[in-house]
């Protein structure tokens, strides 16, 4: 009885110290609390649900039989809502806090909501290399579909909850993108739900604009359904090949001759000061040396930034073959290092041996349980951006990072930007080799005011033909934004489409002037 008394006697000194000093004192100054006991445990119960739910409908195969049914489900709450007289704009049902993006959508309680509950893989077809899947898909879900089977998507954006759907009417990338492009680029087709009810395939050849339009327009043009994307043999191994660089200019030289060299199936930077740097060149391989063999997603193991930093403290260079699963989800367990945040010693190895296995709570739930006060204090003291700008603008771009955040570390992937139609393409009229700067933390800088030191970022990041990606923050105007984005083809299918009364406008659904 003296374990139980004990833990008895704990609870109630807690419950005790939670009442005196307040919930509220306690979520802001000691989330790592309330995270410990009772996030990481409901995330672990949330991930067995949705295990158990894929495996079930791909046994049974329901999903294909129940696609149309659904589908058809979707298409008559449109129709009611122009029998209502579409009074109000649509959007889907899907909470806010259910979304990876750390802004909740206040439009969610005035616009129409549409429900749609499509989470399921549809098909592999093995002889076309194609998957086709519905647009709530994860990539932990498809990457734990496809390996198996020895398949892989060309890009796997990093975290397990990331869906289809988002990559594509948002974004998506990952450190293969230097050969394959943004997620988007990777897509064969869309199968959308438009404002009037009628359902549409699109591909590069097929309603080709809707096509090169739906990518980035955050569901403003219609209700993404089902997608097809491209697979490709995936292999056992990665074996990675880590470099500590010193200097500026060589991280920026280093870091964009390995992004050009195609033989490279990956290639990634960690920027852990304005003069220090990883870089991390990564090939698939089906040998291994057992002895070089680094299961880096176990639960027990090292976060895997700060195991990158080990090469830099220590000056050498390194190779090691690492699972291709757990290098494709290698920041998900530490959110990259947004968790170091929320509990300071989730990288000790005590904590990772007894309650790694938990890690990471679900993004979704800590959205849930912030409150106003949290989301005030992150909004004010802590960044989450990635800008997308080009390779030849790197340097000047760290610089400017540095200068207004002073955020580390930094996370560099490159990817090529090809010259198609839609919102997102090079100034030129050839594609050009760009460069993701992530920047997650709080920032250094002395001077930082998130509206004015963000939109100086933006500023700057428009200057030399960059993009934000949305869905972070964006403090921007409407005409910065669409100096930005280039909207002709956009505006050309809203009008078209008559989504003006159906759907709000990207701008007005993402940035903050717009919201406020």
């Amino acid at each position: 009885m003296d374990p139980l008394l004990s833990l008895g006697a704990g609870l109630l000194l807690l419950a005790l110290w939670v009442r005196h000093k307040g919930l509220e004192y306690l979520l802001v100054h000691h989330r790592w609390v309330f995270v410990c006991l009772f996030l990481l445990p409901l995330s672990v119960l949330f991930d067995i649900y949705y295990q158990l739910r894929a495996w079930a409908v791909w046994r049974l195969h329901s999903a294909p039989r129940q696609h149309g049914q659904r589908v058809r489900h979707i298409q008559a709450q449109v129709q009611e809502w122009k029998n209502e007289g579409g009074k109000t704009y649509m959007c889907t049902g899907r909470p806010g806090w259910l979304t990876v993006s750390l802004r909740v959508g206040k439009y969610k309680k005035t616009h129409k909501n549409i429900v749609i509950n499509l989470m399921d893989i549809l098909e592999v077809d093995i002889e076309r290399q194609v998957v086709r899947v519905e647009p709530l898909v994860t990539m932990g879900q498809l990457t734990a579909h496809l390996n198996p089977m020895g398949w892989t998507l060309p890009v796997v954006p990093e975290l397990d909850d990331l869906t289809v759907g988002g990559l594509i009417m948002g974004t998506g990338i990952e450190s293969s993108s230097h050969i394959y492009g943004l997620f988007q680029h990777t897509c064969l087709a869309y199968e959308l739900v438009l404002a009037d009810g009628s359902l549409v395939r699109c591909t590069p050849t097929e309603n080709s604009d809707l096509f090169y339009a739906v990518p980035w327009s955050c569901g403003t043009l219609g209700f993404l359904v089902a997608a097809e994307i491209k697979i490709i043999p995936a292999k056992k191994y990665v074996k990675l090949h880590y470099k500590p660089v010193r200097g500026l200019e060589k991280i920026c030289e280093k870091f964009t001759e390995e992004s050009k060299k195609k033989e490279n199936n990956f290639v990634e930077g960690l920027v852990y000061s304005l003069e220090e740097a990883v870089i991390m060149t990564g090939v698939l391989t089906d040998e291994a040396e057992d002895s070089q063999i680094n299961r880096i997603g176990n639960y027990y193991k090292p976060w895997f930034f700060k195991h990158a930093e080990k090469y830099l403290k220590t000056n050498q260079t390194g190779i090691e073959y690492i699972p291709s699963r757990h290098y494709y989800h290698r920041h998900t367990r530490s959110i990259f290092w947004e968790l170091q945040d929320i509990i300071p010693f989730g990288n000790n190895p005590v904590f990772r041996y007894l309650f790694g296995w938990m890690v990471p709570p679900k993004i979704s739930l800590l959205k849930l349980t912030q409150g106003e006060a949290i989301r005030k204090l992150y909004e004010q003291h802590h960044v989450v951006q990635d800008m997308l700008v080009p390779m030849k603008s790197l340097e000047k771009s760290i610089s400017t990072f540095h200068s207004d955040l002073n955020v580390y570390p930094l996370w560099l992937c490159p990817f090529i930007l090809p010259n198609n139609p839609g919102m997102v393409h090079p100034k030129g009229d050839e594609m050009e080799l760009y460069v993701d700067i992530g920047a997650y933390g709080e920032p250094k800088t002395k001077q930082f005011e998130a509206r004015a030191s963000m939109r100086q970022m933006e500023k700057f990041v428009r200057n030399v033909h960059g993009f934000q990606m949305l869905y972070a923050d964006c403090y921007m105007n409407r005409e910065e934004f669409w100096d930005m984005f280039d909207g002709s083809l956009y505006h050309k299918l809203r009008e078209q489409m008559n989504c003006k009364n159906a759907f709000p406008e990207v701008y007005d659904k993402i940035c903050k002037a717009a919201r406020h």
